[in-house]
């Protein structure tokens, strides 16, 4: 594990984290756990994706809160929230939106001149839940892509930007495989992290059977915080001061994986930013304004697992072999004093 965190002073730059950012988080944070009971893990890691303006992808298995999870943090910001069922016969103007043909009245009241009128597909949100993503064809998941990297839409030779916050939360299934297509690596490597829920404790459970969240509390779910909160922690988490020497710790791992001879794709310069962002993020929710070597260790699994591919996988399909790998290479590069 790595050592103590590193003195730093707050650089004359910086963005402060006030008292009531800090409740501000506390409260998004209470709001969501009130929906989703257990693993306060991965909700914080889904705060993290969001404080760092980056997009997650949830995969566990059905029936363990996936949807729940996405859907309370959606309702929690008062947010425009688009959810989207991917299916097989989904097309990207399903997603994206489609120009449409029509004619504009003169004013005697005759039909003037067609002309095509954008109709915006439900991308133009700022939380999307992609649902299920796995099961839409590649074509489809592709439409997303210009999206989650640029924030926006190219449709007919026009761009259209999309409102910040701008966020994709989607979900899939690891292990049901009929009917379901792999993310590409171009389309892994959108997302910041990718979460595992997990299954909860007993005692957790015991309180889903009786309070049953999704039925009752997720439909009551009141906003908490709103967009121009949602900004101002963005930027006071592009703020956080980074460490040279974990500047130096981030290039250590990524090398290792460039480097790891049962890997055959290692951790890209993008994949270095996500890292540095992510541990930037998860020292803001943890109240602090700089970042330390245990933000980098706890991120580097969520954030580097999904982007690395493994020689078994090649071979064999393999998905886990890539975060086993990622794991090792955590525990031999030694972090920063």
């Amino acid at each position: 594990m790595p050592k103590s965190p590193i003195e730093t002073e707050r650089p004359a730059e910086s963005c402060p984290l006030t008292d009531s950012t800090h409740e501000a988080i506390a409260r998004l944070r209470e709001n969501v756990a009130g929906v989703f009971i257990g693993n306060p893990q991965a909700i914080d890691r889904v705060l993290a994706c969001l404080l760092a303006r980056g997009h997650v992808l949830i995969e566990d298995v059905p029936g363990v809160g996936k949807t729940v999870l996405a859907t309370a943090l959606a309702r929690s910001i008062h947010c425009s929230f688009s959810r989207i069922q991917l299916t097989p016969d989904m097309l990207p103007g399903d997603i994206l939106g489609v120009s449409v043909l029509t004619r504009q009245s003169n004013e005697n009241g005759s039909s003037g001149s067609p002309t095509f009128e954008f109709k915006r597909g439900p991308i133009f949100a700022n939380i999307i839940l992609a649902d299920e993503i796995n099961r839409t064809t590649p074509r489809t998941q592709s439409a997303l892509l210009e999206s989650m990297q640029e924030a926006t839409v190219s449709v007919d030779g026009r761009i259209h930007v999309l409102e910040q916050p701008f966020m994709v939360i989607a979900t899939q299934n690891p292990f049901e495989y009929e009917g379901t297509y792999l993310l590409p690596e171009n389309q892994l490597d959108r997302f910041l992290m990718r979460v595992t829920v997990g299954y909860p404790s007993p005692e957790d459970e015991a309180r889903v059977l009786t309070l049953r969240p999704a039925q009752h509390a997720l439909h009551e779910l009141k906003a908490v915080m709103d967009r121009d909160t949602v900004l101002e922690l963005q930027r006071a988490t592009d703020a956080v001061r980074l460490d040279e020497s974990l500047i130096s710790y981030i290039i250590a791992l990524a090398t290792a994986t460039r480097n790891h001879a049962e890997l055959h794709v290692g951790l890209s310069t993008r994949g270095t930013l996500a890292l540095a962002q992510a541990g930037r993020a998860t020292a803001v929710l943890q109240g602090r304004d700089f970042v330390t070597p245990e933000d980098i260790y706890n991120c580097m699994v969520p954030v580097v697992g999904h982007r690395v591919v493994s020689s078994a996988f090649l071979q064999s399909g393999d998905t886990t072999s890539g975060t086993q790998i990622v794991e090792h290479v955590l525990n031999t590069v030694p972090s920063p004093d």
